[in-house]
């Protein structure tokens, strides 16, 4: 099955924010490339929030293009098999923790937004990874820092779609 088809289907599963999911389900039908960067009218890309309920807390990444506090992801790649295996692909990488779990049930949120020239901007589909007991992050070479905050403190740090994120994966826990 190709990426595409994987994330068609994903978000035909997805029960939530229907018409932003039409929306990306629409996107997908029109540019069957809608899943790479390359689709310049937008394209899809997969983030998740690294979280560890045992300690409330969650890890953020400081963007290093953006300067932005947010969870990890980014652009699909041609080695990814699913939408999950991208989200959980990223979270490894931009966090440095092995033995990341997503959270069952699929998708956490839909968040689109848009991003500079030339493309338009990004359908992230948005997951939740359990981080392991004792994990230790690494900053990566897309991040300025990362760093854990508290469930309170992500609000004085993280724009809104980040707080949004964390609620909806609070509320799946």
């Amino acid at each position: 099955m190709s990426l595409h088809d994987d994330a068609v289907l994903v978000l035909k599963g997805y029960e939530n924010q229907e018409e932003l999911r039409e929306t990306y389900l629409d996107h997908l039908a029109a540019h069957p490339d809608g899943v790479w960067k390359a689709c310049h009218t937008g394209h899809i890309t997969a983030s998740a929030l690294v979280i560890d309920p045992s300690r409330g807390q969650v890890l953020l990444t400081l963007h290093k293009k953006l300067r932005m506090w947010l969870q990890m992801g980014g652009h699909c790649e041609p080695a990814d098999t699913s939408l999950e295996a991208a989200a959980l692909r990223e979270a490894t990488e931009e966090s440095g923790i092995p033995g990341l779990t997503l959270l069952p049930g699929g998708p956490v949120r839909l968040d689109r937004h848009p991003i500079p020239p030339p493309c338009h901007c990004h359908f992230d589909v948005q997951y939740a990874a359990l981080a392991p007991s004792g994990a230790v992050e690494t900053i990566s070479d897309e991040s300025l820092d990362v760093r854990w905050f508290a469930y309170d403190e992500v609000a004085d740090v993280a724009d809104d779609s980040v707080v949004r994120l964390l609620e909806a994966t609070r509320a799946r826990l």
